[in-house]
């Protein structure tokens, strides 16, 4: 019988706090608040905008609101939407939801009226907790779509001196539910204790899958207990080292996604760091706000944030190896001149791997241990991989590319009522990722390509099929074939290539200005291409890849 080592020789390359395996314990995921809670009480959990909330507030917060959602009539099982971006009321909310054993839907809050309704429709919610600014997209909505529980915050609402919003001052509909109102009436602090198991649900997470249609991976207490354990015992030979009260995460990345809600939200919790709150990624407020604190303990980021952190005229004045202590990328590789720029400004960065269906760990490279060039590291403990014929479905030779499989603890149960995906994307527990790479002689995987087609753009898992169905809705538009280019700061960019129904004309700004209406900013083209004719086979089936190396030989 396989030894330990033999089986995954790549654990010999961990860092030396971080254990072969790990006892995760068997408790439900809102346990790591109460926790934390109990041992360092007045540790600030939050801070936004100079307004903190310390770790017993945060968990009071949460058994009220909890409380509060009961009494609406939420129940364990039930799907409660959370479209909102980084602020206490995302933390509070968060963490009810799990308090009562239902589970968080994380909605994106700048999806169009169709991302937002279809996200809707898949997952039946019963509840939706949102703000203020989407209120007219909101209210639509909730005609169209039947919404039990509407819950309605604004975001200054928690920052100390800039007042507190009622109901008749939002103009919320009759029904729905002001979150400070909501929030200051209840009066119960018993905590719910919902009967929980491991395998139970507690996040569904969107993500396009092999088809570009988005499916709702859905995540389990074990998984966001697992991947949280994880994530904090990766980087314990650095954090162990810091006082609490000098540990802090700084939190841009959106919270309603899984990244940022493990390497930030439940990494803060576990390790009592405060989160500075940041509800977008603007650059100028990013910088002041490193500017205004004597240093960051852990920095999860996405490579547009961190090319435009070090590209900024300040970084070189601030002397940012004393600032930071430690910052991730993750979501799309780093270049190499990124990888060396950060190492010119003293700034300590690894990078790792991960999928929402993955809870967003995978691999990653050892904090202190050997980093490889464009290598995105090793598997964390309990992870198994192998490297498969995509054709044959038999593992490939060492050094040869194939797909990666994984299979271990953060691994999803499938996409939420979605049997025939789960099916094509889990065998066995092995999840098929869609990523192309080679593995070497001691474990370290390096992607070189994708047999999705996904664009990864800012950080964000941008579909074609997404923008090609929108621009198929066109008039004027005949066929479409959307591809992503590398792009320096986004990682890669957009592209549509356009072939015209036969006498047509039309402009780039007038399509692009089609696309806003139905696709979230993110997704929408920025190159566009006219074209006589698109490559497709004989069934069909669009050539991406030679318009890709088209594009690529162009630039």
């Amino acid at each position: 019988m396989l030894s330990l080592l033999e089986k995954r020789p790549w654990l010999r390359h961990l860092d030396y706090k971080f254990p072969w395996t790990i006892n995760y314990p068997s408790i439900p995921a809102y346990q790591i608040l109460r926790d934390s809670a109990n041992t360092h009480p007045d540790k600030a959990c939050t801070s936004f905008y100079g307004t903190e909330i310390t770790m017993w507030e945060m968990y009071l917060k949460v058994i009220k609101m909890a409380n509060a959602l009961l009494e609406l009539g939420i129940q364990k099982g039930d799907r409660v939407g959370l479209l909102l971006p980084n602020c206490p009321q995302f933390v509070h909310s968060y963490f009810s939801i799990l308090q009562i054993g239902a589970i968080v839907v994380n909605l994106n809050p700048i999806y169009t009226y169709p991302e937002l309704k279809h996200c809707i429709d898949i997952t039946e919610v019963k509840g939706l907790i949102t703000f203020d600014a989407l209120i007219p997209m909101i209210k639509p909505l909730t005609q169209a779509v039947d919404i039990p529980v509407v819950i309605v915050t604004k975001l200054t609402d928690f920052v100390d001196g800039a007042g507190v919003s009622t109901k008749e001052s939002l103009g919320l509909e009759d029904g729905w539910h002001h979150y400070s109102e909501l929030l200051e009436s209840s009066t119960n602090k018993v905590p719910p204790r919902p009967n929980l198991k491991n395998d139970d649900p507690a996040l569904i997470q969107f993500t396009g899958g092999t088809t570009g249609t988005p499916k709702g991976a859905t995540l389990t207490q074990r998984n966001l207990v697992a991947a949280t354990f994880q994530v904090v015992m990766a980087g314990a030979s650095l954090i162990d080292s810091v006082q609490i009260e000098r540990r802090n995460v700084l939190s841009v990345l959106p919270l309603f996604h899984v990244y940022g809600e493990i390497c930030c939200l439940m990494y803060g919790i576990h390790c009592c760091a405060t989160m500075i709150l940041l509800p977008r990624f603007d650059i100028e407020e990013v910088m002041q706000t490193i500017e205004n604190v004597k240093e960051i303990t852990f920095w999860p980021a996405v490579p547009t944030m961190l090319t435009a952190f070090l590209s900024h005229p300040k970084a070189s004045e601030m002397d940012l190896g004393r600032k930071f202590m430690f910052v991730n990328n993750g979501a799309a590789p780093a270049s190499l001149e990124l990888i060396e720029k950060a190492k010119d400004l003293n700034v300590y960065m690894s990078e790792g791997w991960g999928m929402s269906e993955t809870t967003s760990l995978g691999i990653s490279n050892p904090v202190m241990g050997v980093k490889k060039p464009l290598s995105i590291g090793v598997p964390y403990p309990d992870n198994d991989i192998r490297v498969v014929d995509p054709d044959t479905l038999e593992d490939v030779k060492q050094g040869e590319r194939g797909e990666i499989w994984i299979k271990g603890p953060t691994v999803m149960s499938g996409y939420w009522n979605n049997p025939e995906e789960t099916i094509n994307q889990l065998r066995d527990g092995w999840l098929r990722t869609g990523d192309v790479a080679y593995q070497d002689e001691d474990g370290y995987v390096f992607i070189v390509d994708r047999t999705k087609d996904v664009i990864l753009a800012g950080g964000y898992n941008i579909y074609p099929r997404d923008i090609d169905e929108v621009l198929f809705k066109h008039p004027k538009v005949k066929d479409v074939i959307t591809v992503g280019i590398p792009d320096e700061y986004r990682g890669e960019t957009v592209k549509s290539f356009v072939q015209l129904v036969e006498g047509q004309t039309a402009t780039e700004d007038e399509l692009r200005e089609f696309c806003r209406e139905h696709l979230a900013a993110y997704k929408v083209p920025r190159l566009i291409e006219f074209k006589d004719e698109l490559p497709r086979t004989t069934v069909g089936k669009a050539l991406r890849r030679i318009l890709r190396d088209e594009a690529v030989d162009k630039a």
